[in-house]
């Protein structure tokens, strides 16, 4: 069964190109094209993509604003942010917004190949080196763990959903947590099975445990999850 892909930029070109390396493969097949985060997020409703390459700057609606639109939708299309730097201002809001990683416009056809796919499969596309210095470089808009007199100040909504995630946080095993924090350190699921003394399968099932359990859509997030609620500490610069 092949995958489908959705294009989005606003660039006529950077399509055409992306179309050529796509429609090389037997498994992928390119299934619309748009110009603009509008055009994006209809033609996702319409075609509901497996995968999108989703542009950040286009007209009218922003790559990062068209992809929290997607994932608001509930649907199941996973999304790639295309950026020309790779630690580009909008990269993390990208993250945060629900996408499945980014990748740099200038990647070479294998590593766009190997991101669809790895997408698709359910993985991320961002590498462990990388989700270092993003979410070190965007550590200041996280938002830091608060001391239990500061809670009381906080709205009613983020009471609930910070109650809601402890609360998911609890249902999660021994192992499901050490394995969490280990992705959340950036350790692919070669490196944690071998520092744990377990199979990639194994390490890959608790990694599936923990965002059913998490309500989360990708390994990416789980490392967001984990700096965001002081799991994890991140680097100050």
């Amino acid at each position: 069964m092949s995958t489908s892909v959705l294009l989005v930029d606003d660039q006529e070109l950077m399509r055409m190109a992306f179309r050529m390396v796509i429609e090389s493969q037997a498994d992928l097949r390119v299934v619309g094209e748009a110009a603009t985060g509008e055009q994006a997020v209809t033609r996702a409703r319409e075609l509901s993509p497996d995968v999108v390459l989703m542009d950040v700057r286009m007209p009218d609606l922003d790559g990062v604003e068209a992809t929290r639109r997607i994932v608001a939708s509930g649907s199941d299309a996973r999304v790639i942010i295309l950026t020309t730097f790779d630690l580009d201002e909008y990269v993390y809001a990208g993250l945060r917004a629900g996408a499945s990683g980014f990748l740099l416009k200038d990647a070479q056809p294998a590593e766009l190949l190997a991101a669809i796919r790895a997408v698709a499969s359910g993985d991320a596309v961002v590498a462990p080196s990388i989700t270092r210095r993003l979410l070190d470089a965007y550590a200041h808009r996280l938002r830091p763990p608060a001391e239990p007199a500061e809670r009381d100040e906080r709205d009613e909504g983020d009471s609930e959903i910070d109650s809601l995630k402890r609360e998911q946080l609890v249902a999660l095993t021994v192992r499901e947590r050490e394995v969490l924090m280990l992705v959340a350190r950036s350790l692919s699921n070669a490196e944690i099975a071998e520092r744990l003394v377990v199979t990639e399968a194994t390490v890959k099932s608790h990694v599936g445990h923990i965002l059913a359990k998490l309500q989360l859509r990708d390994r990416v997030q789980i490392v967001v999850f984990a700096y965001e609620h002081g799991l994890i500490v991140p680097t100050r610069r």
